[in-house]
């Protein structure tokens, strides 16, 4: 039994269906039932609640083989080390009480960097509780999501650009979140593995953000131009949208630290997964700028 927390997130949602195509037995922890897909849903065991809390994760947990592990972003959290901190101890606890012998865990390359590096530091800091609970530990280290871009998908469908804190000229290694849900399918239903690790997993490319618009101008059949934005501007960005000062202090480190190259040294030992950046930008973001496009003209 495989149990799965965040099921209807970019990654959780991806794992449970490929996991269901190879025949695994899957029970999902989710806070809302109703926004899973109707077809999982018929197919999962269903524990409706957070997997922060002790007593849903008590009964998930009976029983189970192995469970992937991601802690959700909660900006209004009073800082990103309580609130990882908070899910991965929760989960230590139980893991111990019923056994579970193997864990996979959603975490950042980086695992070393000394400096802060705010919701980064709090990912290792959640690896070390998940990896001293006695089960055997992957932890899945990443570099930036090409999904984060979806994030910006009005602002590059209707003005044709993008913006990040990083350098016009600094690569940025990135993955898509399909190739972390296979790998961590691939983890789930193979539990010959023992031991706690970590496994830094890139896509193929390193681009700098002035090559990634020019694969997204390629790709969109118009032009995308980036535009960076110093990091004094992003803050403020935050606080304009009423993100309090220690959630700005964990996002801005983050970006810092991504800014300085604490993915650079994973990148030597990666696992590279198969979708390339032009793939991603054909696949998901072209599909999602149409819809953003049509989204606009209805509502002119």
């Amino acid at each position: 039994m495989i149990v799965v927390t965040t099921p209807t997130g970019r990654i959780g949602s991806q794992l449970v269906t490929r996991l269901l195509q190879l025949g695994s037995d899957v029970r999902v922890i989710v806070r809302d039932a109703s926004h899973l897909d109707e077809a999982v849903r018929e197919k999962v065991e269903v524990f409706e609640g957070s997997h922060a809390d002790a007593a849903v994760l008590d009964e998930a947990l009976s029983g189970a083989d192995a469970l992937f592990w991601l802690v959700p972003p909660n900006p209004a959290a009073p800082s990103a080390e309580q609130h990882y901190l908070a899910f991965a101890r929760a989960a230590a606890t139980a893991i111990r009480r019923h056994d579970v012998r193997h864990v996979v865990g959603v975490s950042s390359a980086g695992h070393g960097w000394s400096a802060p590096a705010g919701v980064l530091s709090a990912a290792f800091a959640m690896d070390a509780e998940l990896a001293a609970s006695g089960a055997a530990y992957r932890a899945l280290s990443l570099p930036f999501y090409m999904e984060n871009l979806l994030g910006q998908i009005d602002a590059i469908s209707e003005r044709g650009a993008f913006s990040l804190t990083c350098a016009a000229d600094q690569p940025l290694a990135m993955i898509a979140t399909r190739d972390i849900a296979e790998h961590a399918a691939d983890l789930l239903t193979n539990l010959s593995w023992a031991g706690q690790e970590n496994l830094p997993l890139f896509g193929p490319d390193r681009l700098t953000p002035d090559a990634a618009a020019q694969v997204m101008s390629e790709e969109l059949g118009r032009p995308v131009v980036y535009q960076h934005i110093a990091m004094d501007d992003f803050a403020a960005i935050l606080r304009a949208r009423g993100a309090h000062d220690q959630a700005i202090t964990d996002t801005v480190e983050m970006f810092a630290a991504q800014d300085h190259g604490i993915y650079d040294a994973d990148w030597r030992t990666a696992t590279i997964g198969s979708t390339n950046f032009r793939t991603w930008c054909r696949e998901v973001l072209r599909p999602a700028a149409e819809r953003a496009t049509e989204r606009a003209a209805k509502s002119a």
